[in-house]
């Protein structure tokens, strides 16, 4: 099985670059900056170097290069020339660009190295709504076509949750000072994707509020334990691709957790793609839907 992908098409070069296929025939024929393979059937086809060229090129031509500028300059001079500039241009593309290529060829190292050196000038929970996020959702995109491969999206966001990880854990040490409210985070049963939640956990944490992170596939009836206390309670989820139903999986949520007489002190905020097939007028006014993370945590 080939795990790393080290041959891409056109489409692939577009959806990573930014740069239109079109464009990137034009400044083939043109200025003769790559040189695809050709499949049996005529197909371009572009290996890693290509990629990362590319990238360099669409870096340079952002920056105020003319094409025809930098198809006069080799590989190495184009290298030397993007890293100098790269001080002086947005930090998050350029990121973004480095992630990408540390996931096609499984580069922890460059994960690492790119990671740092965004720390050293912004806080994490700026590099994760300015950077990991955007890139998330690229990811999401780029399933559609099949650029991206189950392996490679679980290799970074492994990664990211290492991150995210590291950065609760030291919020973990830090005392409550918020403890009017306490924050049940859980997802549904058979629904992995964690990554929107653990950074919900880091943010609450963050406030100062209690938070209990019960991660995935957690039975509604496990939730009813925390009915009882005193504390107003705030039940969070991401519904991504479970449950099957989210209007019926609401409805029993409902019936077994807010629908009793000290219901005002319960409250259900849910994030995640599943949600849009629920039509908000239904709910109760116990249950709130919110966009993103951001905005859940501006609400509070």
């Amino acid at each position: 099985m080939e795990y790393v992908k080290n041959q891409f098409n056109i489409k692939d070069l577009e959806a990573l670059s930014g740069v239109k296929a079109h464009t990137i025939r034009i400044w083939e024929k043109r200025y003769h900056i790559l040189k695809p393979e050709r499949t049996d059937t005529n197909i371009r086809v572009y290996d890693t170097k290509a990629l990362q060229r590319l990238l360099n090129i669409a870096f340079l031509n952002e920056n105020g290069y003319k094409i025809s500028r930098i198809s006069k300059l080799d590989c190495a001079e184009i290298d030397k020339l993007t890293h100098e500039i790269r001080t002086a241009n947005n930090a998050e593309n350029r990121a973004i660009k480095a992630f990408f290529v540390s996931m096609y060829n499984f580069d922890q190292s460059l994960f690492l190295n790119t990671y740092n050196t965004l720390l050293e000038k912004m806080t994490f929970q700026e590099i994760f709504e300015e950077v990991f996020v955007p890139m998330l959702k690229q990811i999401g995109d780029l399933w559609q076509t099949n650029t991206v491969k189950p392996a490679h999206e679980h290799f970074i966001s492994h990664l990211i949750r290492q991150k995210l990880f590291s950065s609760i854990e030291k919020l973990q040490i830090e005392p409550e000072f918020n403890k009017e409210k306490v924050f049940i985070l859980f997802l549904p049963n058979n629904e992995i994707h964690d990554i929107g939640l653990l950074y919900l956990q880091y943010s609450l944490l963050s406030l100062g509020y209690k938070v209990v992170y019960l991660g995935h596939s957690i039975p509604l009836e496990d939730l009813t334990s925390f009915t009882s206390q005193n504390k107003s309670v705030y039940f969070v989820s991401v519904f991504t691709i479970k449950p099957e139903s989210p209007e019926a999986y609401l409805k029993e949520f409902y019936d077994k957790i807010l629908a009793n007489e000290d219901s005002d002190r319960y409250q259900l905020a849910l994030l995640g793609l599943k949600t849009k097939e629920l039509n908000l007028e239904d709910l109760p006014p116990q249950i709130n839907i919110y966009e993103n993370p951001t905005k859940l945590i501006r609400s509070i």
